[in-house]
C-alpha cells in the first residue's frame, strides 16, 4: 500500500447516522452551533462593554468564550457540510489545520480553567488582596500563558502526526479529524509517539487538576470557616459553576486521551468527542450566564439602552 502524500484526500465517515435521522441530528447539531457561537460572542461582548465586568475574574471567561467559539468553529462546520454532502473529504493540509486548530484550543482550556481556579482561590481565600493579586497586567500574562501553553501543544503534536505515513483506504472512522482516529490508519509504528503524546497529555491533565484540586482545598477550608451564611452562598454559587465546567470538560479528555485504547470503540469515541467539541461550548457561556447575577444583570442593561421604550424616555428627557 502506498503511504499517503501531502496531496491526498482523507475521507471522514462521520458520525454514521441512518438516513431518517439525519434531517433531525443536522437540525440538532446546526441548533447547537448557533446558540454556542451566539452566547459566546455575546458574553465577550458584554465583558467588553460593561464597565462592571472588568474584573480578572470576567477576563478569563472572556478568554474561555473565544477559545471556545473558535474550537466550535473548528470541527462543526465541516460536520453540517459533510452530512448534506455526498463527498466527505478533507485534505491533507485541511486535516492538518484542524488538528493544529483543535490542539491548540482545547490545550490552552486546559490550562486557561486551572488559572481560573487560582482566580477563585484568591477572590475567596485572599479578598483583600484579590485587585493586587489578580491585577490586569497579572491576568494579561495568565492568559498568554495559558495560550502559549495550548498553541506548544499544536505546534508539536501536530507536524508528528501528519508526518507519519499513512495507507489504505485513507477513511477516518470520525467526523474531524482528531490525533487517536487518524493515527489508527497509519502503516508505520506508532507505539512510541502514542506513549508521548499520552504521556504529553496526562501532563497537561495534570498540572491544571493540581492547581484545580489545591484551589479548591483552600476554598473548602475557608468556606468551613465563614461565620457568615450569605458569605457561604456567595463562595459556592461563584466556585459551582466553574466545577461544573471543569468536570465536564476534564472526564472528556481524560476519556479521549488517557484511557487505555481497550477500553475504546469508535462509536463511543464519537459520542464523547461530539458531547466536548458541540455540547461543551454551548454549555460553557450557559451555565456562567444564568447563574451569575453579574452577567444577567449587564445582559439587562445592554437589553434595555437598546429596547425602544429606552430610547423614547432618552428623547423625551
Amino acid at each position: 500500500m502506498e503511504p499517503t502524500t501531502s496531496t491526498s484526500d482523507f475521507v471522514l465517515l462521520g458520525l454514521l447516522v441512518s438516513t431518517e435521522a439525519t434531517g433531525i441530528v443536522f437540525t440538532v447539531i446546526f441548533a447547537i452551533f448557533v446558540v454556542a457561537v451566539t452566547a459566546n460572542v455575546v458574553m465577550i461582548v458584554l465583558i467588553q462593554v460593561d464597565s462592571r465586568l472588568h474584573t480578572s475574574m470576567y477576563f478569563l471567561l472572556s478568554q474561555l468564550s473565544i477559545m471556545d467559539t473558535l474550537f466550535i468553529c473548528t470541527t462543526v462546520p465541516k460536520l453540517l457540510v459533510d452530512m448534506v454532502s455526498t463527498e466527505r473529504t478533507i485534505s491533507f493540509v485541511a486535516c492538518g489545520i484542524q488538528i493544529f486548530l483543535y490542539s491548540t484550543t482545547a490545550g490552552s482550556e486546559f490550562f486557561l480553567l486551572g488559572l481560573m481556579a487560582y482566580d477563585r482561590y484568591v477572590a475567596v481565600c485572599n479578598p483583600l488582596r484579590y485587585p493586587v493579586l489578580m491585577n490586569r497586567k497579572i491576568c494579561l500574562l495568565l492568559a498568554a500563558g495559558a495560550w502559549f501553553g495550548g498553541s506548544l501543544d499544536g505546534f508539536l503534536l501536530t507536524p508528528v502526526t501528519m508526518n507519519v505515513p499513512y495507507c489504505g483506504s485513507h477513511q477516518i472512522n470520525h467526523f474531524f479529524c482528531e490525533i487517536p482516529a487518524v493515527l489508527k490508519l497509519a502503516c508505520a509504528d506508532t507505539s512510541l509517539y502514542e506513549t508521548l503524546m499520552y504521556l504529553c497529555c496526562v501532563l497537561m491533565l495534570l498540572i491544571p487538576i493540581s492547581i484545580i484540586s489545591t484551589s479548591y482545598a483552600l476554598i473548602l477550608l475557608t468556606v468551613h470557616r465563614m461565620h457568615s451564611a450569605e458569605g457561604r452562598k456567595k463562595a459556592f454559587t461563584t466556585c459551582s459553576s466553574h466545577l461544573t465546567v471543569v468536570s465536564i470538560f476534564y472526564g472528556a479528555a481524560f476519556y479521549t486521551y488517557v484511557l487505555p485504547r481497550s477500553f475504546h470503540t469508535p462509536e463511543q469515541d464519537k459520542i464523547v468527542s461530539a458531547f466536548y467539541t458541540i455540547v461543551t461550548p454551548m454549555l460553557n457561556p450557559l451555565i456562567y450566564s444564568l447563574r451569575n447575577k453579574d452577567v444577567m444583570g449587564a445582559l439587562e442593561r445592554v437589553f434595555s439602552h437598546c429596547s425602544p421604550a429606552q430610547k423614547v424616555a432618552t428623547g423625551e428627557a
